[in-house]
């Protein structure tokens, strides 16, 4: 097995970080539309997924890219892959603290 495929194993998922107050964890919530069996009409199905994030670099509504790994903890078993996105919310906030030290 060449080293690039070994990489590569498990599945990676996109979502929006919903909480980090863990220390180097993450939740994700991904969404996707799955059409209903009988009625035809698309339907919003949302995962939640627990990860890990070894520098805390992500924040929340951060949109980021996660990938499956080895189980990590009980409900751990993802790896942030990387931050795609950042959130707003955090630019806008961030002048906020600024003020307060001075």
């Amino acid at each position: 097995m060449s080293d690039e495929a070994s990489k590569k194993k498990g599945r990676t998922v996109v979502g929006v970080v919903t909480s980090d107050k863990g220390d180097k964890s993450i939740t994700v919530q991904v969404d996707r539309m799955v059409q209903h069996p009988r009625f035809k009409k698309y339907v919003r199905r949302r995962s939640r997924y627990y990860a890990h994030d070894e520098n805390n670099d992500a924040h929340v509504g951060d949109r980021v890219s996660i990938t499956e790994c080895r189980p990590l903890s009980k409900n751990k078993s993802f790896r942030l892959f990387e931050v795609i996105e950042r959130s707003r919310l955090r630019e806008v906030s961030a002048p906020d603290e600024t003020k307060a030290e001075g």
